[in-house]
Order: structure tokens, then sequence, then C-alpha cells
């Protein structure tokens, strides 16, 4: 929350950067800081586990500013390209009562214009920027440094509605098994609703890959030519692994790749400048919240730390071969 530390993360960036700016092709300095402002200062999920609300978007502000001092030092230091890495979600309204799409146009508002336009545009949407601290017009000349890249990581699209309306109750019922992970806390006047699907994740996360090829184009829809060349920085699922025989049978993951590297060709078929496609992740690692509960790796991780590559990891790597082959 304190303006301070974006001031010290842009000191620590210019330390790091004079060491390593020409070691590395491509910097990210801040990674989703939608998801550390609104679970880790809004609802408490993640640490530092605050509940403030609307007022956890002061933390997002400096999350935006750490990002702009990090990026001018490693500028200054020379490094060849800099960019960022968010999470985006396409949010729909739950019902079509005008409380509901003004709920769905709110949480699209915080989840994903209030972090990309401050960088993309110099400008947060609708007035949000009256309510940040410190000289605000200041923050976002350094907050919309030139970026060479715009990273992308989604898992799923979001369902929103107003609290205690009639869709918004019977999405809950129709799918409680996501309740407690999706829980708002009182008085916010938006509800995030569990989304019905097909196939679910082991998170318990709808799988809809869809959605990948709807926010590439919405993103280049709202943003034209101020977006840098769109890298998806994470895209993958947690699965239910166990060792058989020497390796993990993890055709669920594999599915969802397929799919969503599916949903990447539809977006460049679209018109969208896509450069690259990042699975989460290459190990299987240590979840926010969740810790080692939730395996999202190529490669499974045991607790004596002995690697097993998964059938997926074997299935990315022929997959890969055949795309380079093809051109």
């Amino acid at each position: 929350m304190a303006r301070e530390t974006a001031e010290r993360f842009g000191d620590y960036a210019a330390l790091v950067a004079a060491r390593l700016a020409d070691r590395v092709a491509m910097w990210m300095p801040v990674n989703e800081p939608v998801v550390s402002t609104l679970f880790g200062h809004a609802i408490g999920i993640h640490a530092p586990g605050e509940s403030r609300g609307f007022e956890a978007l002061a933390a997002g502000h400096h999350l935006l500013l750490g990002h702009g001092l990090a990026t001018r030092a490693l500028r200054a230091a020379g490094a060849r390209a800099v960019g960022t890495a968010n999470n985006h979600t396409p949010v729909h309204a739950v019902g079509d009562a005008d409380e509901d799409v003004a709920a769905a146009a709110l949480y699209d508002t915080i989840h994903n214009r209030a972090f990309a336009e401050p960088i993309l545009l110099g400008e947060y949407p609708n007035g949000m920027g009256d309510g940040m601290p410190g000289p605000v017009a200041e923050d976002l000349a350094v907050i919309s440094e030139p970026l060479d890249a715009y990273g992308v990581n989604y898992y799923n699209p979001t369902l929103v509605g107003a609290p205690g309306l009639p869709a918004t109750v019977a999405a809950r019922a129709a799918a409680p098994r996501l309740e407690a992970q999706l829980s708002v806390p009182e008085g916010i006047p938006f509800d995030v609703v569990p989304m019905a699907a097909d196939e679910y994740t082991a998170f318990g996360w709808p799988v809809a890959p869809e959605g990948l090829t709807e926010v590439l184009v919405q993103l280049r829809d709202r943003y034209g030519d101020r977006l840098p060349p769109v890298h998806v920085t994470e895209s993958g699922c947690s699965t239910d692994d166990v060792v058989e025989d020497g390796t993990v049978h993890d055709e669920a993951r594999i599915r969802y790749l397929d799919r969503h590297l599916e949903a990447v060709a539809a977006a460049i078929d679209a018109g969208v400048d896509v450069r690259g496609y990042f699975v989460w992740s290459l190990l299987d690692n240590f979840e926010w919240a969740e810790g080692y509960t939730q395996r999202f790796g190529l490669v499974h991780v045991g607790a004596d730390q002995e690697r097993v590559p998964k059938d997926s990891y074997a299935w990315l790597r022929d997959r890969t071969r055949t795309l380079r082959s093809s051109g």
C-alpha cells in the first residue's frame, strides 16, 4: 500500500539491470498486478491477506508505478526488450438485468481496464485516477513507458452479476463447488459467480479456450496500435496427477493445451499480433494459497524432488517440432 515500496522496487530493478540487463532477452518486471491487488489486498486470499475492498486499488496503483520505474531503470541500463504480464479475463454478465450488466462492466473495468489502460494509454478508465494516491498525472507518465511486448495470462472467463438478483442466486445454486473460492466481501456491488462448463480443472476452474480468443481480440479492438505485440505468458491447468509406471498420463492437460493453442491460432487468424505462447508451468510449483496441492507442471515434482516428465511434456515437444517444421 505504501508508495515507498514502488520507489524501492525501482531502485532494486536498477541494481539488477546493472548486472544483467544485457543477458536477458525480455524483461517483465511485474507479473499479474491485478492478482496481487485483488487477491492479496482486496479479498485477502493471498498474502498479505488484507480485505480492504476498493481501498486496495491504491496498492494496484503503486504496483503499476513500480512497473514504470523498473521499466525506466531497465531502459537506462540498456535492456533489449521490456514488457509486462497481466491476468486478463473476458467478463460476462450472468443475466440480462440492467444491474447484472452494470456489475459486469464494473468488474471488467477493475480487473482488465484499470491495469491495462494506465500502461497502454497513460490514463485510468472512468475517472478512477481521481481516487488514486499521489501525483497521479506524473505517475501515469512513468507507468505508460512504451513497451516491446504485452503479456496475457489467461485461465478462464469470469461470470458476474449483481448481488442477490435472481440470475446470480441461480448461478450459485447450480455450481456450489466454486462458492468458497469465488466469494466476494459484503458491500461490493458485484458478485463473481460460478460458471458452468463441460469440463473443470482440478482447481475447479472451467475449461473455456474460446475465452482466450475472446480476450486477445478484445485487447486488439480496445487498444489498436497502442497494444504492443502480444505473448500469452501463462496458460495451463492443474490436474490430479499420479505417477504410474514411471510417467504421468495427463490426458486432460494435453486436451487443454491443444484446445488453447487452437484458440491462439484463431486470434492470429482474426488479426491479433501474437508472438508467443508459454505454458504454466514447466514444473509442478508452489501455488499462491494452495501450496503443492495443485499440479500445473509438464514435469511432476515429487516430495523427494524427483522429476518425472508427464505425457504432456512429450506431446508439447512433438507439437512444437511439428509447428516449427511446418513454418
